[in-house]
């Protein structure tokens, strides 16, 4: 069964343009209770967000979608994705929801579901609701007297700010650590400077003040550079960046140097590996890991699995052959032993305590592997279907010639924007990136792409 609604993250685009309207939205909540019903027991949904302006217009949306099929509604407000995944387990709702565009800008908007475990649904799944929408609901509606109703927990960030706390070590501390935390005005911005801060961490929150349109502007994860610049401003030991849902992290070390998702990947293996708390033997990452991670993880007897770009893949691969850390270069950590999903508070909390177990400064600690050279850059464009052209296919071929066996190339098409994006990697840094700009050359010489987006 296919899918055209729902992309590598829930549904996402533009909001008040299909399909982030209202009236869309309704209908997947619809859609999305149908597919949850289990039982004659009263269904629960639990709706969080972040501080998108438009989160206003898609949370009444969503309401009305599972109250009209005779589920309550709890609502959490603006709180990291990974919170709402949490909360779903722990209340034993049937389905959570998130509203969010992750690390999109303010104008777009996304819809994002777990199950009653907590999870992302599967392809497969979002292909059944997405089937359901083709249908009308008329004969489903609940009657008047099961129709549902909604009320807000209002100690949600609460709940959350414990859950969290309590995943760092037993007898360890943040005393001592000034922090500089940038939570992208988004939805973190409460929850995130209070657990660090409770750690016992001197901390300094920027990206703290939504305005329901700068959210990731400038700032966040995907942006570091406010982050690199303050933390060393500020003569601080870390920074951290978080993105509009908090289930991203990158960090910064006290010389203001970005350290990814994959070198965070290598530290907790490795400290885990030591400790014998790692399982699966491994790591499991993305396509768009740097094959540094893999020689790092091999010298040491360990595996790196690869899935498909997006944690999802990552957490089904994980949840399939026992493994207990994965990820994405991009900062999508996912340590199940505490999350179903993606959290870049957890992770930043296990990151945080192998430096202050080791004793030495962040710059001496973080940087795990060497890297090799690894370009990326971003292509967006107008439609069609470029990847197919003979011209971009053969400047693939050639690429790829010119790599060799020790080098890796990957063109893919975004599964959450309009961009292509060409990335590759190889021992030879120039190489590398002439590889890069003559396939993003002939893309864009292909009708229908437009300027290039660089990352």
């Amino acid at each position: 069964m296919n899918r055209k609604l729902f992309g590598t993250d829930g549904i996402r685009g533009t909001a008040n343009i299909e399909p982030m309207t209202a009236e869309t939205v309704l209908r997947v909540a619809m859609a999305t209770a149908l597919q949850f019903r289990r039982g004659d027991h009263r269904h629960l949904a639990v709706i969080g967000k972040d501080t998108r302006l438009s989160g206003y217009m898609l949370e009444p949306a969503l309401t009305t979608g599972f109250i009209s099929m005779g589920m309550d509604v709890i609502l959490v407000g603006p709180l990291p994705t990974p919170a709402v995944a949490m909360l779903t387990r722990s209340l034993r709702a049937d389905v959570g929801v998130v509203i969010s565009a992750s690390h999109n800008p303010y104008q777009d908007n996304g819809i994002k579901l777990f199950g009653p475990d907590g999870y992302k649904l599967s392809d497969s799944v979002e292909a059944e609701i997405e089937a359901r929408l083709a249908l009308p609901f008329s004969s489903d509606l609940a009657a008047p007297s099961r129709v549902g109703r909604a009320s807000r927990l209002d100690d949600a960030s609460g709940r959350y700010i414990e859950y969290v706390k309590n995943t760092f070590p037993r007898g360890l501390r943040l005393d001592g650590l000034k922090i500089v935390v940038d939570c992208a005005h988004g939805a973190a911005y409460k929850v995130a400077p209070k657990v660090l801060y409770e750690l016992g961490a001197e901390v300094v929150a920027i990206g703290v003040q939504p305005d329901g349109q700068n959210i990731n502007r400038e700032c966040g994860a995907t942006a570091p550079a406010l982050l690199q610049a303050r933390t060393v401003a500020e003569g601080a030991d870390f920074g951290l960046a978080l993105d509009g849902d908090a289930d991203r992290l990158i960090v910064v070390d006290e010389r203001g140097q970005q350290i990814d998702g994959d070198q965070v990947m290598a530290l907790v293996a490795r400290s885990w590996a030591e400790s014998q708390k790692l399982r699966g033997g491994g790591v499991v990452a993305t396509v768009m890991s740097n094959l540094g991670l893999e020689h790092f993880l091999t010298s040491r007897g360990l595996v790196l699995a690869r899935t498909p770009v997006g944690d999802r893949y990552v957490v089904e691969h994980m949840r399939e052959h026992g493994f207990n850390v994965g990820g994405e270069q991009s900062g999508h950590i996912v340590l199940s032993d505490y999350s179903t999903t993606g959290d870049g508070l957890i992770a930043a909390l296990q990151v945080l305590a192998v430096v202050q177990q080791t004793g030495r400064p962040a710059s001496e600690t973080l940087r795990v592997f060497e890297p090799l050279p690894q370009l990326l850059r971003n292509v967006r464009f107008g439609g069609g279907q470029p990847l197919e052209s003979p011209q971009v296919k053969s400047a693939i071929r050639d690429g790829e010639d010119r790599l060799g066996r020790e080098g890796r190339l990957l063109i893919r098409k975004s599964g959450t924007e309009p961009l292509i994006r060409v990335m590759a990697e190889g021992n030879d840094q120039g190489l590398v990136g002439q590889v890069v700009g003559d396939i993003v050359a002939a893309i864009e010489g292909v009708a229908g792409v437009s300027r290039i987006a660089t990352s």
